[in-house]
């Protein structure tokens, strides 16, 4: 009897849609889940597709051709270390694992090393692109030995998404690395998100625009310089009705927002590393202060904004929603050029040479933050592969030397009519501190120094000094 060429664990949404794109690509596919009602629905799904059901993890691995390749889309966390550890009993040396979840790379580093050990090859991989992106084409962005990718290349790039002739999938590095830009780009989108959603805030608040007039200024921002999956989305957001009330949908949803974690991982980890990402983790911030519902309801009733909150006029309204397109698109530069720093950061600290060019390549498909955008950050890498940071790539520098104005006038507009924008505000505030050749941290180092002798560097000569204040 025939083996199938790849095995699929974990039919939830993303694992299910994965083994159909398998399928369409000419691979045969057996599937295992826990659950045998998820196995058979998508047997049904599968009826004209290579797949084969498995409701053991015995059946399963014996259905696939040696040397086994086994891709693990369950939960992260202790569900992926369960798995291994039922796994490895049944596989043999030169077999291959790869967790497609969103795994903290930390966890990968340590599962690559353990399952090395034992000559079995790992991949962890990230893969963004939603139910639709895991069926149709993901960004993917495989971490682990080369020899371990080379034997998931084909696959892997064959069912990813496709911009022109180029595969939204290449190797990453060892180790967790693929993990971890995957972790990178979900800080990235929480950033974009938060941006885009300040932007309406700001122009509903100040223009009272109504859900119709967002469509159409998001759909015309999607013709130019913000063209993007999130742009388009949101335009399309704007459209929808309530059946139940008849109004729109987007006014109806609570002003309370979830997280999975890996947005908080970015931050955290931008903490260790020491690298500045207040954009990614203010982000993280405003979901958290936002599940406050309550809190804020009584905060509204007691604490007190500006007396008059800034209206625009009506004559000004095209101005105005000009003013923070640009100053949207400012932003979202300068909250990428804090998600590329610190992926060159991890390069560095954990030796994984990163081709930061090919990851801007790849996230232009399949992916939530594709944009056309990315095509100047690939760009910008292909001239200076070491480029120290986005802000200093001539296209960037000159589009945020051109905007700042309109950027401070809407951040301004924002503080003076006591709108929230902390996404707007950190990503002006990253930008000014990069820029400056100096900060006010002499005086914060002298207090160092006062109360627990940190000593500090002089400005006049070599050394390290402490005084006796």
């Amino acid at each position: 009897m025939s083996k199938q060429n790849v095995g699929v664990i974990g039919l939830a949404v993303m694992g299910k849609n994965l083994a159909l794109n398998i399928a369409d690509h000419g691979y045969s596919v057996v599937v295992y889940n826990r659950s045998r009602e998820k196995t058979d629905s998508l047997l049904e799904e599968a009826k004209d597709k290579d797949v084969l059901a498995s409701y053991s993890l015995e059946e399963f691995v014996d259905s696939i051709e040696k040397p086994r390749k086994i891709i693990m889309m369950v939960k992260a966390g202790k569900p992926v270390d369960d798995m291994i550890q039922q796994l490895l009993p049944l596989i043999e040396p030169g077999d291959l694992l790869m967790d497609g979840g969103n795994s903290n790379y930390n966890d990968t580093n340590r599962r690559s090393k353990m399952l090395e050990e034992k000559n079995i090859h790992y991949l962890g991989t990230g893969i963004s692109g939603g139910e639709e992106g895991a069926r149709t084409g993901p960004a993917i962005m495989p971490g682990g030995s080369p020899k371990a990718y080379k034997m998931m290349e084909k696959i892997l790039t064959d069912i990813s998404a496709k911009v022109g002739s180029d595969s939204c999938s290449t190797y990453i590095g060892k180790g967790g690395a693929g993990h971890f830009v995957k972790m990178v780009h979900n800080g990235i989108e929480y950033a974009d998100m938060q941006l885009i959603v300040e932007a309406y805030s700001i122009l509903k608040q100040t223009l009272g625009l109504t859900p119709p007039q967002f469509h159409e200024i998001f759909s015309e921002w999607n013709e130019g310089e913000l063209n993007s999956y999130l742009i388009e989305i949101t335009s399309d957001i704007f459209t929808k009705k309530d059946p139940e009330t008849g109004n729109y949908l987007v006014d109806m949803i609570m002003d309370v927002a979830g997280q999975k974690g890996t947005g908080k991982w970015t931050g955290q980890i931008s903490l260790e590393l020491g690298v500045s990402t207040p954009t990614i983790t203010t982000s993280v911030y405003e979901r958290y202060i936002s599940s406050l519902k309550e809190e804020r309801v009584i905060a509204n009733k007691i604490l007190q904004g500006p007396g008059v909150k800034t209206l625009v006029n009506k004559e000004n309204s095209v101005e105005t929603i000009e003013a923070v397109r640009r100053a949207l698109y400012a932003s979202k530069i300068a909250a990428y050029a804090q998600g590329f720093s610190l992926m060159r950061a991890a390069s560095i600290q954990y030796d994984w040479d990163l081709n930061l060019g090919d990851i801007a390549k790849i996230f232009r498909g399949g992916c939530i933050i594709r944009a056309q955008f990315l095509n100047r950050i690939m760009e910008a890498y292909d001239r200076k592969k070491d480029l120290l940071n986005l802000l200093l790539a001539d296209y960037f520098k000159e589009i945020v030397s051109e905007y700042q104005e309109d950027w401070r006038k809407v951040v301004g507009l924002a503080i003076s009519s006591g709108i929230p924008s902390p996404a707007f505000s950190s990503a002006l505030a990253y930008y000014d501190s990069y820029r400056s050749s100096h900060l006010p941290m002499n005086l914060l180092q002298a207090q160092r120094d006062y109360f627990g002798a940190h000593t500090y560097m002089r400005v006049d000569k070599e050394g390290v000094f402490h005084t006796q204040w």
